[in-house]
């Protein structure tokens, strides 16, 4: 059965290493991959879990041009296997899975490095009106990611089974270690929360970004906390139908009249 297990984890890192740049650019995020890695390996709460907070952390990150992230595929991963392989709580897993994060960082730098390479041979390809010349560099590009992606992967569930008495002993005699990497890795889904606000908040939004917060503390509080975010939801939802009915009927009045907004 473990076998079993660890041919799944490594085709699945496989696929979600190519769906971050290729194929569908979803089946990668944290809250599918971690839910998918969770069910391989028996624990799908966990996946849950771990995939939601490491969504949160991610959510703001995005690679610009050639500048490379620390990478969230490997991330969400090793969070997920050190929880469910090694018994660590999420946010200490978190915490020492940004190792593997900036280790696959690296390795998509260096793969785009050597494969930058083999660039010519796609122009000429390109050049010839030889479309399996481009496919085949494509391929040979995403083989290499993934089979790397996956050996991480395999590596970090090995690694984490072997080393859960050590962890499981720090945790106890080292109780400031676990706590520290427990409140760094709880910091990380507020990091990631505020650069995607830093990207998208316009000054107009605050009031309703502050009256979710409200919103989410009076639910979370009450009888109804289990399905907090359900209705959070619904109230975000009603705000952006009153504001896209109003916008309508505000375009609709002024048709044809004397304003204009220089468009």
């Amino acid at each position: 059965m473990e076998i079993v297990q660890v041919v799944l984890l490594a085709v699945a890192t496989f696929i979600f290493a190519i769906d971050q740049f290729s194929l569908t650019e979803v089946l990668y995020r944290p809250i599918i991959a971690c839910t998918i890695i969770g069910a391989i390996l028996g624990d799908l709460q966990a996946g849950l879990t771990v995939g939601g907070s490491v969504e949160i952390i991610a959510i703001g990150n995005m690679p610009v041009g050639g500048a490379q992230p620390p990478n969230f595929v490997i991330f969400s991963i090793a969070s997920c296997v050190l929880v469910i392989v090694s018994g660590m709580e999420p946010e200490a897993a978190m915490g020492v899975s940004m190792v593997f994060a900036l280790f696959g960082q690296y390795v998509v730098t260096l793969v785009f490095t050597v494969m930058s390479a083999l660039m010519d041979k796609a122009d000429e390809a390109a050049h010839n009106a030889n479309p399996k010349g481009i496919t085949a560099v494509l391929n040979a590009h995403m083989a290499v990611l993934g089979a790397l992606f996956a050996v991480i992967a395999v590596a970090c569930y090995y690694g984490g089974e072997a080393l859960s008495g050590t962890l499981n002993s720090i945790s106890t005699q080292f109780s400031w270690l676990m706590g520290g990497l427990s409140v760094a890795g709880g910091m990380l889904r507020f990091v990631g929360f505020g650069i995607l606000m830093k990207i998208m908040l316009s000054n107009d939004m605050w009031g309703i970004l502050l009256a979710g917060f409200a919103c989410a503390a009076i639910f979370g509080a009450s009888s109804v906390a289990s399905a907090t975010l359900i209705y959070v939801a619904f109230i975000g939802v009603a705000i952006a139908l009153y504001d896209y009915n109003s916008s309508v009927k505000l375009k609709n009045t002024n048709v044809g009249g004397g304003m204009s907004d220089g468009i």
